[in-house]
Formats: C-alpha cells, sequence, structure tokens
C-alpha cells in the first residue's frame, strides 16, 4: 500500500497527491487516491469533495470506515504543516504523510501545531 501510494504521489508531482485511507484507529486496511483541488496544489491539498463524500456515504452503508486522509510534501518533509493543522479537524483521524519517507499523524487537540500526534508505523 505504502508503495501505490508512492507511485501515486510520483504521478501527480510537483503537485501534492491526496486521497483516503480505510479500516480504523489501528490498522489502515486500504486507500483510495483523490483529485487534489486545491487553488495553489504544488503547495497545499484538498481532497475533492465528491470523492470525500461518496467515502462517508458508503461507510455509513455498511462499507469501509474511513480512518483518515494521505498526502505528500514534494518538498520531501513528511512532518504537518501548519496549513495541515489549520484544515484538520481533532477528530481522531489519521493523517498519513509522505516526504522522503512516511510519517503516520493522528489529529487530535495537542501536539506538534497543537493538533497532530505521531503513530508509529508497523507493517504486517
Amino acid at each position: 500500500m505504502l508503495e501505490a501510494i508512492r507511485r501515486e504521489s510520483a504521478i501527480v508531482a510537483p503537485e501534492e497527491g491526496c486521497g483516503l485511507l480505510f479500516g480504523d484507529a489501528d490498522a489502515i486496511l486500504g486507500w483510495t487516491p483523490a483529485r487534489n483541488v486545491a487553488a495553489e496544489p504544488e503547495r497545499r491539498f484538498e481532497i475533492d469533495p465528491a470523492a470525500l463524500f461518496a467515502a462517508i456515504r458508503a461507510e455509513r452503508a455498511g462499507g469501509q470506515p474511513l480512518a483518515g486522509y494521505w498526502h505528500s510534501h514534494p518538498s520531501g518533509d513528511p512532518t504537518p504543516s501548519r496549513t495541515d493543522a489549520a484544515m484538520a479537524a481533532p477528530d481522531g483521524k489519521l493523517w498519513l504523510i509522505l516526504g522522503g519517507e512516511f510519517r503516520l499523524w493522528r489529529a487530535g487537540t495537542s501536539g506538534l501545531h497543537g493538533r497532530f500526534a505521531e503513530v508509529g508505523i508497523e507493517i504486517g
């Protein structure tokens, strides 16, 4: 899954790639790319609302739960930016960020920029 996200991000570079993560708070079981509809996709990401709403509707109908979001930082730094923090709801969702490496974060009410706590990635 991580390599597939890396390939998808390379396809859209130099824009930020983005998409959805499925599973639960303990395991990411799937992912999908989404169109980045940000006004400046080279500097920011905004997941296409149609993809997000479709995932929420599918979850409510018994589909895979939406565990969080992924996006790339073409700059190479997988640390959430202040812009990421301003966009993130403190809802416990996971944020997987690809820079030169992957790092996983959980959106909450404390931590980096007052919003993100890093979560270890275990591949199994």
